[in-house]
């Protein structure tokens, strides 16, 4: 096992230019934490998932569609995206988040 290691979530992945930038930092059998950094108008198109997935806002502001809804969020805030419900991002903003996936024990 790692030794506990402090972070600033925030600083740990970086823009880049008409990119989404992903760093996986954390991953187990029950499921992973994930870190993004979206430049301005990068979206990820309307899919589904086998797991639920919480994205909590680190900076800036999204638009997150889940089930045909829009949610805009801003730092501080975090949406629950149910598996098996369609859902995108697009980014109003450069913005970073922390995803956290939740692996269906019935996989």
């Amino acid at each position: 096992m790692e030794p506990v290691q402090k972070k600033n979530l925030k600083n740990s992945v970086e823009y880049s230019p008409n990119s989404i930038v992903s760093q996986v930092i954390q991953k187990n059998k029950a499921g992973n934490i994930t870190l993004f950094a979206f430049d301005k108008d990068e979206e990820l198109s309307e899919h589904t998932a086998p797991f639920d997935a919480l994205v909590m806002i680190l900076e800036g502001k999204a638009a997150i569609k889940i089930d045909q809804k829009t949610h805009e969020l801003v730092e501080g805030e975090s949406i629950l995206m149910p598996a098996n419900i369609p859902h995108a991002l697009l980014a109003k903003e450069k913005f970073k988040m922390m995803l956290i996936m939740l692996l269906n024990k019935e996989l």
